[in-house]
């Protein structure tokens, strides 16, 4: 676990500069834009750790993680004066963002104490593991991977916008349109998979506080029915696909299908296969049935064979 933490740090570091110094460089406005962001970015991690330390509850960067982006995205259009491919990009992240607030929301991880609501139950899985065993591991990991790392995974997936940006001059074309499409197409499949959960959810929860004997996937005590056939994890599988679709913009405006802004969108993809591995375990050590679904559907995509 430790291993991995590390090489996700490391690569949040040095992924963009390799990246970057090996593109096209961002000047003038653009590069303004990003260095004021930037200071915002780390300000709001500083906030969160300390307001996470102070309260014991460490979801405080997941509160943020459906609304930064927005704010960013708007930001970025803002200062390019309301170029039409970043006013299109950011009006997408903000369908992305309010669905997943509301996501978020119901499950109770907010609440009008804005520094309460429910916390993340795999950071008190983690507060468990014997390397977190004196407390001042765990502060050192909240600092650097939870507030730090994660507030600038969420810039940099939105990066992609200051590409765009760059090929300002370039009208909207037919990539756009289908970056455009398959966002909408992924947002629906993640809003899909998010409501089966939450029925899922909520009715197994309801059997066991009335005291019913419980049957099929209810009995097992995971969802495994719907789009949950499919993939053991369907809206990991949405959400990472949606920011590749986002990278799309930038190539539709530069042509270049190589840019450094997928490094946000490639570091996401190892965050999520950094979180799959920790809560599967957690759920093959709480359910017994848990191992023979791993063995029939795929993680993110289908199992063809």
């Amino acid at each position: 676990m430790l291993r991995t933490i590390l090489i996700l740090i490391i690569t949040l570091i040095v992924l963009p500069i390799v990246a970057i110094t090996m593109d096209q460089p961002l000047e003038g406005p653009i590069l303004d834009a990003l260095l004021d962001i930037l200071k915002v970015t780390l300000g709001v991690a500083l906030f969160c750790f300390l307001l996470s330390e102070a309260t014991g509850n460490y979801s405080q960067v997941d509160k943020l993680w459906s609304l930064l982006p927005i704010g960013y995205a708007w930001f970025f259009a803002w200062r390019s004066d309301l170029e039409p491919r970043l006013v299109l990009m950011a009006s997408l992240v903000t369908l992305w963002g309010l669905r997943l607030t509301w996501n978020f929301n119901r499950r109770g991880g907010y609440s009008w104490k804005f520094w309460a609501g429910e916390e993340d139950y795999r950071w008190a899985e983690l507060r468990k593991m014997p390397m977190f065993s004196k407390k001042w591991r765990f502060t050192l990991f909240n600092l650097f991977f939870i507030s730090l790392y994660q507030q600038h995974l969420i810039l940099l997936f939105t990066l992609p916008a200051l590409v765009a940006w760059q090929g300002a001059d370039q009208p909207l074309g037919w990539l756009d349109y289908l970056a455009a499409a398959l966002m909408l197409a992924f947002i629906w499949m993640e809003t899909v998979a998010d409501n089966q959960h939450y029925r899922f959810q909520t009715e197994k929860y309801r059997q066991i506080d009335a005291g019913e004997a419980r049957t099929g996937e209810y009995a097992d005590g995971f969802l495994q029915s719907g789009l949950w056939a499919c993939f053991r994890h369907p809206n990991y599988t949405a959400e990472q696909a949606i920011w590749l679709s986002y990278y799309l913009f930038s190539v539709a405006a530069t042509g270049r299908w190589l840019n450094w802004s997928l490094a946000g969108a490639l570091l996401l993809l190892l965050l999520f296969q950094g979180s799959a591995d920790f809560s599967e375990g957690i759920s093959a050590r709480k359910y017994p049935a848990y191992a023979s679904y791993q063995k029939r559907v795929g993680r993110f995509l289908p199992k063809i064979f």
